[in-house]
């Protein structure tokens, strides 16, 4: 049945198994899936994450179904390689997952009225997964929060988690005195100190601009993917305007690339 179902186009998610499983065979396997381990494709997995989020951002929808294919393909051979050393496979994956979403969704799949506001429903989710943790024997307030998130989105995860107990400032104004503190302390640190203290300086401005997001509802990555986005497209009509006065990036100066950024933010501005 094996080489029927791998051929099948409508085979589905049996069919993703069955290669994957065949991928993975050590003797008639391919090599290079032969010698991976989970340390190994996890980037793979982040990377697959961040194409499908980058479709979703260009409304790509054409290129949506394959980039859920890649994530997809991710979590099965995660769990191919779980079967094989006996941890689990993907059914018990897919098992825990319909566990989670029923007990996290009483009011749904249980007996909890849906007559809640989306406020209490997150309050609610919060509760539960708090209750989810300790059953874990998680003790402290910040534990759980995957040490391999991107280094921003894990900030805002753990004041996120501080703030439930307390731990938070009062509100945006006093976040912001803190960013002209920690401005200070770095400009010092680069006037006396060293690399490593000018480092981490830094590290502490960028973690309290996480926080001043989470204060005025800002979600971080999104907004620097959007001023990333800005600063490409504004390049790029430099590049073009550049490129009409048979010049290069390489071949002009700062002063000229200036006046051709402002010119390509007014064009922006302009009304459509």
């Amino acid at each position: 049945m094996g080489d029927s179902l791998i051929h099948d186009p409508d085979g589905g998610l049996p069919r993703l198994l069955e290669i994957m499983a065949r991928l993975r065979d050590p003797e008639t396997g391919c090599p290079w899936d032969i010698e991976q381990d989970f340390a190994s494709i996890a980037p793979y997995t982040i990377e697959e994450a961040y194409e499908v989020s980058d479709a979703i951002e260009r409304e790509a929808w054409g290129e949506l179904k394959g980039e859920l294919g890649d994530l997809l393909f991710q979590t099965v051979f995660h769990a191919q390689m779980a079967s094989e050393r006996g941890l689990f496979d993907f059914h018990d994956v897919a098992d825990v997952m319909s566990d989670k979403m029923v007990a996290r969704h009483p009011h749904v799949f249980g007996d909890e009225s849906r007559d809640k506001s989306a406020a209490q429903q997150t309050l609610d989710w919060e509760k539960i997964k708090a209750e989810e943790r300790a059953a874990k024997a998680q003790k402290g307030v910040l534990d759980g929060v995957a040490l391999g998130l991107p280094a921003l989105m894990r900030a805002v995860k753990l004041q996120n988690r501080a703030a439930r107990v307390g731990f938070d400032w009062p509100g945006a104004g006093e976040v912001l005195d803190k960013i002209r503190e920690e401005t200070e302390e770095l400009v010092e640190a680069r006037d006396r100190l060293g690399p490593d203290e000018i480092e981490e300086e830094f590290g502490d401005l960028l973690f309290v601009m996480a926080n001043l997001a989470r204060h005025l509802k800002v979600d971080p990555e999104k907004a620097l993917r959007g001023a990333n986005a800005k600063f490409t497209r504004r390049f790029n009509r430099i590049e073009e305007k550049l490129k009409a006065m048979d010049k290069r990036p390489e071949e002009s100066d700062l002063a000229e690339m200036d006046r051709l950024w402002d010119e390509a933010k007014a064009e922006e501005r302009k009304p459509a």
